[in-house]
């Protein structure tokens, strides 16, 4: 599975957490004090537990459902632009496995670890790059002296 999908997964787990939790919250505060019993009074219908709950419940399920889509899809789109990133990072060390050390991933705009991880990057193709001018600078050098 790839770290998108379980990023987008454990949001929709944190985001159906917490809607279950505020759901809880609700019982425990307000569903629990009502009684089951019929209750007495002038007027005509007042509704007991078993009323609120078959009232309650359906909407309740249909919440929770669009919460885990909601969830899924919106830590899909999150994770997604979170990662971004890292394909810019991938395709320059694609670039550099090729043989061209030139290339830079100048995320300067970043300022986070991404940032950091490109910068680390780009400084070790530099490196990199200037050992490889270097030797081939010598191997030229040598082989004009033969």
């Amino acid at each position: 599975m790839s770290v998108r999908w379980k990023l987008a997964l454990s949001y929709a787990a944190f985001l159906m957490a917490a809607g279950t939790l505020l759901l809880a919250v609700v019982w425990v505060f307000l569903l629990r004090y009502v009684p089951n019993t019929a209750i007495a009074t002038t007027s005509t219908f007042v509704p007991n537990r078993s009323d609120l709950l078959r009232a309650f419940l359906p909407p309740t399920l249909i919440a929770l459902i669009a919460l885990l889509v909601g969830g899924v899809l919106g830590g899909w789109l999150l994770a997604g632009r979170m990662l971004s990133p890292l394909t810019r990072i991938t395709e320059a060390t694609r670039v550099a496995g090729t043989g061209v050390l030139s290339h830079r991933i100048q995320m300067d705009d970043r300022k986070d670890e991404f940032g950091e991880l490109a910068d680390a990057f780009d400084g070790m193709l530099a490196k990199l790059e200037l050992h490889v001018s270097e030797q081939q600078r010598f191997a030229a050098n040598a082989s004009h002296e033969l």
